[in-house]
């Protein structure tokens, strides 16, 4: 037991005096917006869409903005990127003649108002315009939208990825990296072998074999449960219709949704980001699903388990049993879980309170 006026040194995180964040134990946001900027000029500038097909030329300029917000937290060696951006690049076309002629040249804009951790795993809205509206000006805009459309996604894909990594903080991460501790001289070996020949393992072969098959035992980890109560203020058959219904689910989503009512029918949700079928129905009572999301690594589902209970008329208590999330995307963004637990409160539950009037 420590002193008085001591702290137990087992409980307590040292101030190093060479100010090392030891295994990103502390928690440290860096801000990337400026490292954004440079990223996106440096994968745009000057990119080739079309160099003479159909007599078209056209090619990105530059970068005119990259405004919001973009950070990497990291919390023990784990990586959090958040960030939600507002890019705007300018593009110019110029279209020629049989003959080589230059019959235009116009320049134009492409706008991607919100590209955000949430929807790393979707393709963000792009917007094309051009300031020649003529015929020979929307052919190169036509142009730009079919060959550029998928450039530009691909690019956009690349820096998700890299903030995924760590964005700027990537080579910091893997230079504070501690490397493991080797055996001291002059420490017990691992096996030594008696005059008979028969070896005798010693207590640090034992030590490390619980070791290693604690590493192997790690590596089945990477997965949480979601749980959550609610309250509404509705009869438990009439929540069960809506969570059943998609029509229903299309009105307070405000997004396409296809649900079968059989047990093993499939279902598809929030424009078909989450799929899955159904396992076990009972009519104003249970709902049990497995639940995929389009943002996950292959091979992975989820199991969703809904318990309504009707304590009294009208009162209609909902437990929410999520398991088999998995704690990073295919990106390798570690926000899953959170956004699934957010999804279920403010995109669902709480929608349907707003929307069929079931009490806050």
């Amino acid at each position: 037991m420590a002193k008085f006026g001591e702290g137990d040194k087992r409980w307590i995180v040292e101030d190093r005096p060479d100010g090392t964040n030891v295994h990103n134990w502390h928690w440290s946001e860096t801000n990337c917006l400026e490292w954004s900027r440079n990223f996106f000029t440096k994968q745009f500038s000057g990119v080739v869409i079309l160099s003479g097909e159909g007599n078209l030329f056209i090619k990105v300029n530059k970068i005119e903005k990259v405004e919001g917000e973009a950070y990497v937290n990291v919390r023990k060696g784990k990586i959090i990127p958040g960030y939600e951006l507002n890019v705007s690049l300018s593009w110019e076309g110029e279209a020629k003649d049989s003959d080589g002629k230059t019959l235009l040249k116009a320049d134009g804009l492409v706008d991607m108002p919100y590209i955000s951790d949430e929807n790393a795993d979707e393709d963000p809205e792009i917007r094309f315009s051009v300031k020649d509206d003529g015929p020979i000006g929307r052919t190169l805009k036509e142009a730009m939208v079919k060959k550029g459309k998928s450039i530009i996604l691909e690019k956009v894909r690349v820096y998700v990825e890299a903030m995924a990594k760590g964005g700027p903080c990537r080579d910091e991460l893997e230079s504070k990296k501690v490397a493991p501790k080797s055996v001291a001289a002059g420490s017990a070996p691992v096996a030594v072998e008696k005059s008979g020949g028969a070896p005798v393992v010693s207590a640090a072969a034992v030590e490390t074999k619980v070791v290693k098959e604690k590493k192997k035992a790690k590596t089945k980890e990477g997965f949480k449960t979601i749980t959550m109560t609610e309250k509404f203020n509705c009869r438990a058959r009439d929540l069960y219709e809506i969570l059943m219904d998609e029509n229903r689910w299309k009105g307070f989503t405000q997004s396409n949704a296809k649900i079968s009512k059989d047990v093993n029918g499939p279902i598809s949700v929030f424009d078909g980001s989450v799929t899955g079928m159904n396992l076990e129905l009972e009519e104003g009572k249970l709902i049990v699903q497995k639940w995929r999301f389009g943002s996950w690594p292959d091979g992975l589902d989820s199991t969703v388990k809904i318990v309504f209970e009707e304590p009294q008329p009208g009162v209609t208590i909902v437990n929410l049993t999520h398991t088999d999330v998995p704690e990073e995307d295919r990106y390798g963004n570690a926000t899953v879980v959170e956004n699934t637990e957010r999804g279920w409160r403010d995109l669902i539950f709480h929608r349907i309170r707003a929307v069929f009037g079931f009490g806050i």
